[in-house]
This record gives C-alpha cells, structure tokens and sequence, in this order.
C-alpha cells in the first residue's frame, strides 16, 4: 500500500462521538453537529492483481493457558454447558461462521513443556501437571491430541501443531508425528487405533519448536539453527512422504539478525519460519496500558505501534531474501496482536482482557499488511482464540459473546485465497500525543467469480472520511457493504449486553462505473463487495 501524505488536520472529540451514537441509531445528525470530515483518495489497481493472499494469513492459536483451552472451548462431556464430545457447541459455532482456516495448539511457551504423551488415552488415567508457564495451575491433560484433531475436523480448518524443543527429544517429537500420521502398523499406528482413531490424521503443519530466543530455551541463533536442522531431520523421517510442512522457530520484533542466521544455517531444512510481534499501547512490559477506559493518548499509540508491523515484517523479509530469492520459505508470524494488562482481579498469568473498537481496528490494519507481503507471509495467527489476549470470544461459565476483533475476523474473511490487488492512497495523518498515522488504511482483493472487495480502516477517532476511490481495471454495477464502529474508543460487548458492537449494513459508498465515493464514520472498519 502506498500513500501520500497531506498536512495533519488537529481534531476534537465531541461531535464524533454524537456522530457515533446516531450511526449506531440509525438516525442522521444535523449537518451542524457533524464534524468536518477528513479528504482521501483511493486509486485500486484491479488491473494488477498481485500474489494469492493465503487464507491462513487469517489464522488462530489457541493455548494451554488460562481459560483459552478449558472452559473457552473444552467443557467436557458431562458439562451442563451444551457440547458435542465435550467441546462447548456454541463457541465451535462461531468459530465455523468465521471460517478459520488453521488453528496452532498447543503453544506457545507451553508447548516447550509438553509431553504429547500426558494427552492420549483414557482421559481418567492421564497425569495431572503443573502449567508452571501460565499460573501454576493444575493441567488434567484432558484435551490432547484427540480433542484437538476432534476440534480441527468440527471446524473444517487446518491443523498446526507445535512440537517441544524446549524439553523434548528428537526421538519424542518423531513419535509423536508418527502417532498422528502413520497408517502402518506399527507399535504407535495401532496405539492411536486403540485410543480411538482408526485413520491418521492430516497434520498440514509441524513447528519445530518455539521462541527458542525466550521461553523455549534462551538460545543464541546459531545454536537454535543447530537443533532445529538436527530436530527436522527425525521430524521428516516420521512423517514420511505425506508428512506436513516443517517450520522453524524464528525471531521476535525487530531482531533481524536472529533470521539471517536461521536462514543461512537452515533455510534448506524449513519450510517457513516464525516471527512474533505483539502491539503494547505503551511500549512498555511492565505497564502496558489498560484494555479499556483508556485515552486518546493510548489510541493513538496502540495504533502507531501495531503499524510498526509493515517495518518489521520488510526487515526480515530483507534477511529471508538474501539466502531464499524464490520465496520458498513462507514467513509465518505465528504470535501476533495486542497485549495489555490483565483484567483487575483476574489471574496474571491467564492474561485475560477485554476487547474493544481499537483491537478491532489494530486487526484490520495489520490484515492490511500482511495481505500487501503475501508472497512471503504465508500464514499468521492471532494470540489468541478465547479469553486469552486479542480474543475473538469470550467466555463467562455458560456465557459467551463475541468480541470486536472477531467481527473484523469474519468481515475480512473476503479476502482468503483472493488474488491481492494494489491499493494506492493519498490520505492525511491523523495525529495526536506525538505520534501520527494515515488517517485512512485499505486493502483490496478479487475473489475467483471477479468480484472486487475493499476493506477500510478510519483511524481518526474523531473525524469522519470522505474517499474518492478510482477503480483500474474494473467497473462498478453494484456495491454493498457493512460497517463496524461504536459510539466510543473502548466499545465492546460485555456478558450483560453482548451486542453492543457487531457489523451493520453500510450504505455510506456511492459511484458507478470506475469511480467510487466513500463516507467512513470516525473509528470505523468497513468492507465493500462491488460487483
């Protein structure tokens, strides 16, 4: 995506929010009360269809960490919460309406202690271990290996297991690919017959490990490109023929020299490689910024920081192509997404927080991104699924309801296996607090019927949009669209009143053949399908 920028225009709050509040209504406002909006122009060019974006750019990973596993999606079959083998009904349901196209299990810093073993068999005679990552809980092992393929197969969606390098073994890992995959007879094939599946499953994608840097070992790059070329080597031998794609533990934020050094030392012995970035309002560990009844100030931060993403993912996509020209290693940013301080008399270490309008527009923009590198991101996968981080869902014992970010999830689902177009955007920036971005963000696709769909991202809170879009290659006949925004920064939904915020049809995009006009309400995201 490229812009221009104009000269930042200063806003006020007020009759943003009234504009906000009358959206949400379904009422006009008096043109007196409207702010003036912001100019934009779009120019999209469908005559230069770019790479396919992968629909597992549209990822999730869910962990064994506080409620994200049990009582997020695992109730078990005695539950009164209703469930098919134990996985709660409703929260599969809406998992299906969002076509999730990879699920990650089951880490994470977890996966580094975890014995696929402690998963499999009667479930009353599986061991009970300490989480000793997140909480100190007691772990009952009660979904493993066969709850999660359960899972996998209820959504359609593709399956990415994360392997222990951490704490495992060579020989462990293969053993357990082989259990998974294997239609031989052998000693471990027939185990898995035993427990209760007689076909092997599809295991689409295996990570060798995970943030080697951090809680899976502290270990320097060339030690980490070491033992996954050693680890691969059992991996691959297990998985045979059919075996699923190997991906490498790779680096954090802006630490390029970690991937240089994994692809110059085992590029050849990978098909992707991990990165982790996660969005902090305030750039701090230690304080991070709360998840609601924050400022403008924090807005605007948590904003600029999540569109560091471009400038992370072009530095070491700059070190992948020095050793891999052709792109074979696909980029695989496997932890992603905001990260704030827990929810007050919530356990620290299940790192459950609310979900508002703002998560939902640091989704859009970062979907944006990764669509503008998709001939090099090949998959990512939001931290994480349920009640844990950016969630999608939230859940409460038999309550559930679904967050802002979810909505963005199945707004932009438009866009998996869809060719890239271009997106040109000459915009003003939005500036507050010392920091400043685009005003407006967007991207574009063409599905396989032709149909164009353009996404768009308002940033200013304060401020509505008024975009001029040119369409090169294409022609208008019919438009449609939905919008999602609410009458403040930290709109969300809440287990009293769960449908605060959710899409709405937007009728606020006029224009016929080549050209388009765009009225964007402040804070909003809004997709279009034009026809």
């Amino acid at each position: 995506m490229k812009r221009t920028m104009f000269k930042p225009i200063h806003r006020r709050g007020f009759a943003a929010t009234l504009a906000g509040l009358a959206l949400l209504a379904g009422t006009a406002l008096p043109s007196f009360a409207q702010p003036a909006p912001v100019k934009a122009e779009l120019t999209v060019r469908a005559s230069q269809p770019g790479p396919t974006i992968a629909p597992e750019i549209y990822g999730q990973f869910a962990e064994h960490l506080g409620r994200s596993i049990y009582e997020g999606l695992w109730v078990g079959p005695d539950s009164s919460i209703p469930n098919t083998r134990g996985l709660r009904n409703d929260v599969v349901d809406a998992l299906k309406k969002m076509k999730v196209p990879v699920l990650r299990w089951p880490g994470g810093c977890f996966a580094d202690e975890y014995n696929w073993r402690d998963g499999v068999g009667p479930r009353a005679e599986r061991p009970v271990r300490v989480n000793t990552t997140w909480g100190g809980v007691g772990e009952d092992n009660a979904f493993g290996t066969h709850e999660f393929f359960d899972l996998v197969e209820m959504l359609g969606t593709k399956a990415y297991v994360n392997g222990n390098l951490g704490t495992g073994t060579p020989r462990e890992m293969a053993e357990w690919i082989e259990y998974m995959t294997s239609d031989t007879k052998s000693t471990l094939a027939e185990e898995r017959r035993k427990n209760g599946r007689d076909k092997p499953w599809k295991l689409d994608y295996f990570g060798v490990g995970n943030e080697t840097w951090g809680c899976g070992g502290g270990m320097r790059p060339e030690y980490a490109a070491d033992l996954h070329r050693h680890y691969v080597t059992f991996v691959r031998k297990a998985g045979g023929r059919n075996g699923p794609q190997e991906f490498a533990s790779g680096s954090n934020d802006k630490d390029y020299n970690f991937t240089e050094v994994m692809m110059r030392e085992a590029g050849k012995a990978m098909d992707g490689l991990t990165l982790h970035y996660y969005t902090l309002p305030t750039g701090d560990w230690k304080k991070k910024g709360p998840a609601t009844g924050f400022n403008e100030d924090q807005w605007i931060s948590t904003l600029s920081r999540t569109l560091q993403m471009e400038t992370i993912i072009k530095g070491h996509a700059a070190a992948m192509d020095k050793y891999d020209p052709q792109k074979r290693v696909g980029m695989i940013i496997d932890e992603w997404g905001t990260w704030y301080d827990v929810e007050p008399g919530t356990n620290p270490g299940f790192l459950y927080q609310q979900n508002t309008l703002r998560d939902a527009l640091v989704a859009a923009v970062n979907f944006h991104i990764f669509q503008q590198h998709a001939d090099r991101v090949k998959m990512t996968n939001i931290a994480q699924m349920v009640n844990v981080l950016q969630a999608m869902i939230l859940t409460d014992k038999e309550k559930m309801l679904l967050t802002p970010t979810y909505h963005v999830f199945e707004m932009f689902n438009v866009h998996q296996g869809a060719a890239y177009i271009p997106v040109d955007i000459k915009a003003p920036d939005y500036s507050h607090a010392g920091f400043t971005v685009p005003a407006v963000h967007a991207g574009a696709s063409r599905d396989a019927s032709g149909t164009l769909h353009l996404t768009l991202a308002n940033l200013d809170p304060n401020r509505p949009a008024s975009v001029s879009a040119k369409l090169e290659g294409a022609s208008a006949r019919k438009i449609s669209g939905r919008v999602l925004t609410g009458p403040a920064m930290d709109t969300r939904n809440s287990f009293d009143q769960p449908h605060q915020i959710q899409p709405v049809a937007f009728n606020g995009a006029k224009g016929r053949g080549d050209s388009l006009t765009i009225d964007l309400p402040a804070k909003s995201v809004v997709v279009l399908t034009i026809e």
